[in-house]
C-alpha cells in the first residue's frame, strides 16, 4: 500500500492529459476512434476493423459491467459466464473473453483503459469484474492483432475502455438502483463537474447477489475518480484512479461440488498523463500503475479435508508511455512512441489459522521483469480514395528476448460512403511469470508466442448515414504458442482459425432502430468458449416517456469440453428492458434476461440460471 500511495502522489504532482483533438471537429463523432492509431482519427482511413460501442448502448440494459453488452454488439466476441452476476478468478472462474478463438484467460487478448494495458505481473491477464460501466464513455474493440502500438498480449486484439469526461461547464449527477432475482442488488452513483479549465468525474458502485446455486455468493465494491485541467489551448492534463474489490464464492461443478472455495480480490489502476494538441502534431506522456492483491481458498471436495493454507499474491505493473503524432504534409500522419514496463509480483501461501507464511511449495524465483519497446506507424493518403498504412515495433523483454512486430494495410474508398480494407498484422505475447517460474511445468527458456493475421473488409453507409453495414473475412495463423507437454511448458502450440463476420445497423426513424451482427468461426484445433456461430439482433423503440430494447442472441457449436469427452452447446437467449420516464429527473426500469428460460451451460458443470428479472430507478439531476 505504501508503494501505491507513493505512485499516486508522484502522479498527482505531475497530472496529465486526456485528448480533445482540435482538428477532428468536422468528422462525425461516430467515425472517430483512438484505438489503432493513438490519436483521434477518422476510422474510414484506418485499415484495421474497429467496433465502437457507445455509452448509450452500454447503459440501455442497466448493466454494471461492459462485457455482456460487448458480447452482444461485437461480432466474433464471446464472454464466458456461470451466474447471474460476478465472474471471479481461479478454478471455475468465468469472464473469459474470446475473440476469433483467441482468449483473454491466457493473456492473448488485451484490455486497455485509455490505451493503458490492464494486466498484472504474475498471471498476465485481466480480471473481468474490474470493467465497470460507470467509468466508460465508450468502448472500442479492435478485432485482430494490435501489438505494433500496444505490445505484448495484444495477440488477438484489444478492448479499449475510453473513460468519461465532462466537456461543458455544469454539474451532472446520476444514481441508478436495482434489485431482482436471487437476492441481487446493484447501486451506482456518479457525479461530473466542470468549471472553466477544471473538470472531474467521480463514481462509486456496489453490487451483490446470492446467485442461483448454494455457495455462489458475490459482492463487489468499486470506485473511480478522474481529475482534469486544461493548461491552455494546446496542453491538457488528467489523473485518474479506478479500484475494484470483490468477495466471491464458487460451488464447483454440479457433479463434484466444492466447499469453502472463496476469493478476496482487490485490483486497481492509477494513471497520470499530459497531452499536447497543435494543428499538425499531438502527443501524450503518461505514467500508470496497475496493482492487485489476491487471497484465494481453492476449497475442497465433499468428504475431503478443508484447505490448511490460503494462496496469496501481490503483483503489479508500472509503466511509462510516450508517443507523438505529426502531420508533415497533406494526408500524412506519422506516429512514434516508446513504452517501458516494470513487471513484478510475488506469490505465496499463508496458514489459515496463524496467518504466517508457509514453506513454499511454489514461488516466483524471479520477482520482476522489464520490457522496453519503440514503434513507428506511417499513414499516407496517396490519393483522395487511397490510404496506405505501415508500422513496426521493436520490443525487448529482459527474459524472453527481442521481437520485431510489423503490420501493413491499405484502404480503398471507391465511393464517398464506402471503403474496402486489406490488413496484414503480427501479434505476440511474452511469457508470464506463471509460465516461466510457477508450478511444476514452469520453463524459464520460453520464447514469445506469435500470430499472423490476414483480413479483408468492406463497410458502407447509406440513406444519409442511417443505414450502415459491414462484412469481413479473416485468417489467423499462430505458432510458438505455449502449452504443457509432459509436465513442462514449451513453445509448440499451433493455431489456424478463419471466419467471416457481418454487421448492420439501421435507424428507421426517430422512434425505431435495429442492429444485427453475425460471425462464423472455423478452427483447425477447437478451443473451449469459442462458438462456431454467434448471431445477435436487437431492436430499440422510444416514444414519449417510454423506451424499450429487446435482443435475441443465438449461439451454436460452443465447445465446453474438448478432447475425448468433447461437448458442444447451442442455445438462444432473449433479453429485454423497458423504461418509463416518470418525471424529468426520475425514471423507472424493468428487465428480464434469458426470457425463453433456456437450459444451457457456458462452462462445463456450471448450469446457467433460467429466466431472471430486475427492476429499478434512475435519478438524474
Amino acid at each position: 500500500m505504501r508503494k501505491v500511495l507513493l505512485v499516486a502522489a508522484t502522479m498527482l504532482c505531475g497530472m496529465s492529459a486526456s485528448a480533445q483533438l482540435a482538428d477532428t471537429t468536422s468528422i462525425a463523432l461516430d467515425n472517430v476512434v483512438v484505438t489503432g492509431t493513438r490519436n483521434a482519427t477518422d476510422v474510414r482511413h484506418l485499415p484495421m476493423t474497429i467496433s465502437v460501442v457507445s455509452r448509450e448502448k452500454l447503459t440501455e440494459n442497466q448493466r454494471i459491467n461492459v462485457l455482456p453488452t460487448l458480447a452482444e454488439q461485437v461480432p466474433g466476441l464471446f464472454v464466458t459466464s456461470r451466474s447471474m452476476m460476478g465472474y471471479g478468478v481461479s478454478g471455475g472462474a468465468a469472464g473469459g473473453i474470446n475473440l476469433r478463438g483467441i482468449a483473454s484467460g491466457t493473456g492473448q487478448l488485451l484490455v486497455l483503459i485509455d490505451g493503458h494495458p490492464q494486466y498484472q505481473g504474475i498471471y498476465g491477464h485481466s480480471i473481468s469484474d474490474s470493467y465497470q460501466t460507470m467509468m466508460a464513455e465508450r468502448v472500442e474493440v479492435l478485432r485482430g492483432p494490435a501489438s505494433v502500438l500496444y505490445g505484448s498480449n495484444a495477440l488477438g486484439g484489444v478492448i479499449n475502455i475510453v473513460t468519461r469526461g465532462m466537456k461543458r461547464d455544469g454539474v451532472h449527477t446520476h444514481i441508478n438502483l436495482g434489485a431482482g432475482s436471487w437476492g441481487t442488488f446493484q447501486a451506482e452513483a456518479s457525479n461530473q463537474f466542470r468549471s472553466g479549465k477544471f473538470s472531474s468525474t467521480v463514481a462509486a458502485q456496489y453490487s451483490r447477489t446470492d446467485n442461483h446455486r448454494p455457495r455462489m455468493g458475490f459482492e463487489q465494491y468499486g470506485g473511480y475518480i478522474k481529475l482534469g485541467y486544461d493548461i491552455d489551448d494546446h496542453w491538457t492534463t488528467f489523473a485518474d484512479a479506478d479500484i475494484t474489490h470483490f468477495n466471491s464464492s464458487y460451488p464447483g461443478p454440479v457433479t463434484t461440488p466444492k466447499y469453502e472455495a472463496d476469493q478476496w480480490i482487490t485490483r486497481g489502476v492509477i494513471t497520470a498523463a499530459v497531452e499536447n494538441h497543435y494543428a499538425r502534431t499531438s502527443g501524450r506522456l503518461s505514467v500508470y500503475h496497475n496493482f492487485g492483491r489476491h487471497k484465494i481458498n481453492d476449497g475442497y471436495d465433499e468428504g475431503k479435508s478443508p484447505q490448511k493454507s490460503l494462496f496469496r499474491s501481490n503483483d503489479a505493473l508500472t509503466g511509462i508511455s510516450w508517443y507523438q503524432s505529426v502531420n508533415l504534409f497533406e494526408g500524412n500522419r506519422i506516429t512514434a512512441g516508446v513504452d517501458y514496463q516494470h513487471i513484478y509480483g510475488r506469490a505465496y501461501y499463508t496458514d489459515r489459522e496463524t496467518g504466517e507464511e508457509t514453506p513454499p511449495s511454489m514461488a516466483t524465483t524471479r520477482q520482476h521483469m522489464n520490457e522496453i519497446a519503440g514503434y513507428v506507424d506511417f499513414r499516407q493518403d496517396i490519393l483522395p480514395w487511397l490510404t496506405v498504412d505501415a508500422g513496426i515495433r521493436l520490443d525487448h523483454h529482459s527474459v524472453s528476448g527481442t521481437e520485431w512486430i510489423p503490420q501493413g494495410g491499405v484502404v480503398v474508398r471507391p465511393i464517398d460512403d464506402g471503403e474496402f480494407k486489406v490488413m496484414v498484422s503480427k501479434g505476440f505475447r511474452n511469457p508470464t511469470m506463471k509460465d516461466m517460474y510457477l508450478y511444476k511445468p514452469a520453463n524459464d527458456e520460453l520464447k514469445p508466442e506469435r500470430m499472423m493475421s490476414y483480413e479483408l473488409s468492406w463497410k458502407q453507409r447509406m440513406l444519409e448515414g442511417n443505414l450502415t453495414y459491414g462484412i469481413n473475412l479473416f485468417l489467423i495463423k499462430a505458432d510458438n504458442l505455449i502449452q504443457t507437454v509432459e509436465m513442462k511448458n514449451v513453445n509448440t502450440g499451433k493455431l489456424l482459425n478463419k471466419g467471416i463476420e457481418a454487421e448492420l445497423s439501421y435507424r428507421i426513424n426517430s422512434n425505431w432502430s435495429v442492429n444485427t451482427n453475425h460471425s462464423y468461426l472455423h478452427m483447425n484445433n477447437p478451443v473451449v468458449a469459442a462458438p462456431q456461430y454467434k448471431g445477435y439482433i436487437g431492436v430499440n423503440w422510444n416514444c414519449c416517456k417510454w423506451s424499450a430494447t429487446a435482443g435475441l442472441q443465438q449461439i451454436c457449436g460452443l465447445y465446453t469440453i474438448i478432447g475425448a469427452d468433447e461437448n458442444k452447446e447451442s442455445f438462444t437467449l432473449l433479453n429485454a428492458t423497458v423504461g418509463y420516464q416518470v418525471l424529468k429527473n426520475l425514471g423507472l426500469w424493468v428487465k428480464g434476461e434469458n426470457l425463453l428460460a433456456q437450459k444451457y451451460e457456458v462452462i462445463s458443470g456450471y448450469p446457467m440460471p433460467r429466466a431472471t428479472f430486475m427492476g429499478g430507478v434512475n435519478i438524474k439531476f
